[in-house]
């Protein structure tokens, strides 16, 4: 179950990429003269979002089944002996 997460995770995360793409091919974005129609805007803004989410969620089953390396923490630094008076 949990590998089928992961795969339909990048899927999702993958899928509004091609919307986004498929956004500039349209022209509801150009580049060159620059110029946006407010559809095109808040279209990208909703679709990298989704990606963003679904790319993190990703990251986190990735990082969960031993994919990615956990970070870990650096050691504590041993702290000073308290002076006796």
């Amino acid at each position: 179950m949990r590998p089928m997460m992961l795969v339909l995770s990048l899927v999702l995360a993958i899928l509004p990429l091609l919307g986004v793409a498929w956004i500039f091919v349209s022209g509801m974005i150009t580049l060159s003269p620059p110029s946006a129609t407010v559809d095109g805007l808040f279209m990208t803004l909703i679709l990298l979002a989704l990606s963003g989410t679904f790319a993190l969620n990703a990251y986190w089953e990735m990082r969960d089944q031993g994919i990615i390396k956990k970070k870990t923490a650096a050691p504590a630094a041993k702290a000073p002996a308290p002076k006796a008076s």
